[in-house]
């Protein structure tokens, strides 16, 4: 219902009051609906140009107020317009609302038909489940939004699997505005079940289409799933041959027994070169250059070859990597030359390994061979050669909310490895190390993170094992406050890798901004050669956070609280 005390005029004389006066339209209703209306409408400011003017602005606002007012479930709203008899120097005009009583939602029918309408067990819990997730019930607010939304998500769920053609046919909002009520009457058809054809690809010109066919997570005849084309997309979009992939089915009813799989895609260059530069903390400032061939040997192969120079590490390694397949497995080679200076202790190490690689977005498994030769050269101490030929398994998982930033989430990760002296290693021993990390959100920013490590490897004497299979702490993501890799058993002048390991950290960061936040933290832990000789040594400190794109970057002052001395933490890299 619509009332207004001004009839709309075929002409009117323009106003004729002084220059300074102003024309003004105030609005009058209950608050939460005022609060409403004023989202979606804005009063003038200035003066009109004649009452000609203002009374067709007056006679908008009542049409665009009632349409308003029925989207959010008021359909018998009164709409009046108020004017003073006689021109002023402030001429006001009130626009008063009475919404009237909101609309509730009264009953509510979907009914279906096509394949999901015949007697099959699981299409009818399908359907009960889908009414039961209706989320417009009887008494609630009746909404357009709400209302469109529910429709789109009925559809959307019905075409998630199996019925890839379903849609409305019939949508009904049946409204009594005397009874202040909307009976609600959906009719939908599913189709038929779809089921997977053929995959065809547009766009391949190097590679072969077993390269984008071996990453299906389906086959032909498989029932239709959006989620696994969503899967399908992912993984070939991850292949570093392409630049761009979109894949789709078309919901042709004719089609449905074997729809095809439609791939278009664009391929990426096959060769490119990276450079980059950073700091760290750590190692100290770094320029390094990357050469990727994804084509190696026209296989589809991915070669990596890195030369990082750091100040206290400088390293060259090369690798070949397959692709996975449709069971997230592939085969890696590589060797890798590195040379270190670390707290008196000078190693040059020679490396080639091959593994066997399974990873999934949470899982990452890696069974590798090794064979290692690292020439020792501890200031102060004897030099030695250590050689190992070394099985390592490696498991790692990560659910997390954000792999960029994360505020809540768990990152775990054990690794186990060993060599002997029956096959090319100089020592007997087994390597066992173990990493947990969380993340707790605080309030609607905050953060509160736990970190804990330890590692043993087994052994008669720390001896004729490589330093990668044994443990140093301090530095960044250890110990705080400490040298990089400054805690752990002295040989001369030099500290070297122990045969223990544990290390901990809680740390809390308030998020002043998106992108800036403050930390405070606590580091503890040891590096040793023997279970009593674990000496515990406790950082604390506080840093600055930012989040940038690549992740946060930390910038902290550390105090090592035996020493008493105080470091700062920084860690940064820019690629161009």
């Amino acid at each position: 219902m619509l009332t207004s005390v001004l009839p709309l005029p075929a002409m009117a004389q323009e106003t004729s009051g002084s220059p300074g006066s102003l024309a003004v339209v105030t609005l009058s209703a209950p608050a939460p609906v005022k609060e409403m209306l004023q989202k979606y409408i804005q009063l003038p400011t200035e003066p009109f140009a004649s009452d000609y003017d203002e009374l067709l602005f007056l006679h908008r606002m009542q049409k665009e107020i009632r349409d308003i007012l029925a989207t959010e479930g008021y359909f018998d709203p009164v709409v009046s317009i108020a004017q003073p008899a006689t021109q002023t120097l402030t001429k006001s005009a009130e626009i008063t609302v009475d919404p009237g009583e909101l609309t509730r939602v009264g009953s509510v029918t979907i009914e279906f038909s096509g394949d999901i309408a015949n007697s099959d067990e699981n299409h009818r819990k399908r359907i009960e489940r889908l009414r039961a997730a209706w989320p417009l019930t009887a008494g609630q607010p009746f909404r357009s939004a709400i209302w469109e939304q529910a429709k789109s998500a009925l559809i959307d769920d019905l075409t998630q699997r199996a019925f890839a053609a379903a849609t409305i046919t019939a949508s009904q909002a049946n409204v009594n505005p005397g009874e202040a009520r909307a009976d609600l009457v959906i009719t939908v058809d599913s189709g038929p079940v779809f089921y997977f054809g053929d995959i065809r690809i547009t766009g391949l010109q190097r590679y072969d289409a077993t390269l984008v066919t071996r990453l299906a997570p389906f086959k032909a005849g498989d029932e239709y799933q959006r989620d696994l084309l969503h899967q399908y997309q992912i993984l070939l979009q991850k292949a570093p041959q392409f630049s761009t992939v979109s894949v789709s089915i078309s919901p042709d009813i004719a089609l449905h027994q074997a729809a095809p799989v439609q791939v278009v895609l664009t391929e990426a260059q096959a060769q490119r070169f990276a450079f980059g530069a950073g700091y760290s903390s750590n190692n100290g400032a770094r320029g390094e250059v990357n050469y990727r061939h994804h084509n190696f040997l026209d296989h589809a192969w991915n070669l990596t070859s890195l030369l990082r120079l750091e100040q206290k590490r400088q390293t060259f390694l090369a690798g070949i990597d397959t692709l996975p397949d449709q069971n997230h497995v592939n085969y890696s080679l590589g060797a890798s030359l590195q040379m270190t200076d670390i707290e008196g202790l000078k190693t040059v190490e020679q490396k080639i390994g091959v593994s066997r690689n399974y990873q999934t977005p949470s899982i990452f498994m890696q069974f590798a061979l090794n064979w290692q030769r690292e020439h020792k050269k501890p200031d102060g101490a004897i030099n030695q050669i250590n050689e190992a030929l070394v099985l390592d398994w490696r498991w790692r998982r990560q659910v997390v909310d954000d792999p960029v930033n994360i505020r809540r989430g768990d990152i775990t990760e054990v690794r186990i490895g060993g060599g002997s002296q029956q096959l090319l290693s100089d020592q007997d021993f087994i390597r066992t190390y173990a990493r947990h990390q969380s993340w707790w959100p605080v309030g609607s920013r905050d953060t509160f993170f736990l970190r804990a490590e330890a590692g043993y490897t087994l052994a008669s004497s720390r001896f004729g094992i490589p330093q990668e299979y044994l443990f140093r702490a301090g530095g960044i993501q250890s110990l705080r406050g400490y040298d990089f890799k400054g805690i752990g058993v002295h040989e001369g002048n030099a500290v070297v890798g122990g045969r223990m390991m544990a290390t901990g950290t809680a740390e809390y960061t308030h998020w002043l901004t998106q992108q800036w936040g403050a930390a405070a933290f606590a580091d503890i832990g040891s590096a040793a050669d023997r279970w009593q000789d674990m000496q515990m040594f406790l950082a604390y400190g506080a840093g600055v956070r930012w989040r940038s794109p690549a992740g946060p970057l930390a910038l902290d002052l550390a105090r090592g609280h035996e020493t008493g001395s105080l470091r700062v933490h920084f860690s940064m890299a820019v690629a161009f």
